[in-house]
């Protein structure tokens, strides 16, 4: 028996089972997986994970079951194994599928628990954020807690704010590549090599992510702190406000909660 069994592999659920792995809460050999795509499997060869037959196969021989396919096929999916996952635990990353979803699906034995992590849980700098109202016991609940503090940070979030906190954290990363990116852009037009710039944008966006996480100060006072009067950074700053950045971020969170 695995300790945990993958039911889909792609990009966010092959992240935290990679991320799982490397971060030395889990040996690969506890794991099973599946993906209906034979070279997400090969992909993680690596790992040493075990592959399973199918679906069914997976559910069978694992303690814990992840659930990690496209919204749209998850009935199709979860259907013919109604009955196997009674009395079973689940952990679910798909989108739409909270608390009260998998309540009306699955059976009433069947615990479960809905979590929105992110992509950097690859290199164990994930965000996730795990649904405040679920029906695992309190050592599955643990263990879940224990699993994605293994690769990045975790928010016990309440039900009704799971939307608008995936739309922050999960969307986000996507946000932050453009900025990394147009901020190496600026650099290159003036001359830098891209890889240098790319690893300072990398590096800059790194640095001040952890500064306000650690110092828990606004940051509206760390951005004062860099910008010296009638200094180049205040410039920048002015640029910025002309192009609507603050706008245009807060509508990007907007558009990514409401996009049906």
């Amino acid at each position: 028996m695995k300790k945990i069994g993958f039911i889909g592999m792609g990009n966010m659920a092959g992240a935290i089972a990679k991320g799982i792995v490397k971060s030395g809460f889990i040996n690969g050999e506890e794991v099973m997986i599946y993906d209906i795509n034979p070279r997400r499997l090969e992909e993680v060869q690596a790992y040493d994970f075990v592959c399973g037959q199918n679906e069914l196969d997976v559910v069978k021989n694992s303690e814990i079951v992840f659930i990690g396919v496209k919204p749209q096929v998850v009935e199709k999916v979860l259907g013919p194994l109604k009955d196997e996952l009674k009395n079973k635990a689940v952990i679910s990353i798909v989108l739409g599928y909270d608390y009260k979803k998998y309540n009306e699906f699955l059976d009433a034995s069947t615990r479960h628990v809905f979590v929105m992590p992110n992509t950097p849980a690859l290199v164990l700098k994930g965000m996730s954020l795990i649904e405040e109202k679920h029906s695992l016991t309190t050592e599955e609940f643990d263990f879940v807690k224990k699993m994605f503090q293994s690769i990045g940070e975790i928010e016990i979030v309440p039900s009704q704010l799971m939307g608008v906190g995936g739309a922050l954290s999960g969307c986000g990363p996507a946000f932050v590549y453009m900025v990394i990116e147009a901020l190496a852009d600026g650099a290159v037009k003036e001359g830098m090599p891209r890889d240098m710039a790319y690893k300072l944008a990398s590096q800059t966006v790194l640095g001040a992510g952890h500064m306000q996480m650690e110092t828990k100060m606004h940051p509206g006072i760390l951005k004062d702190n860099v910008c010296s009067p009638g200094g180049s950074t205040i410039c920048g700053v002015e640029t910025l406000e002309k192009h609507g950045i603050r706008a245009g971020f807060i509508n990007a969170i907007s558009s990514a909660l409401h996009y049906k």
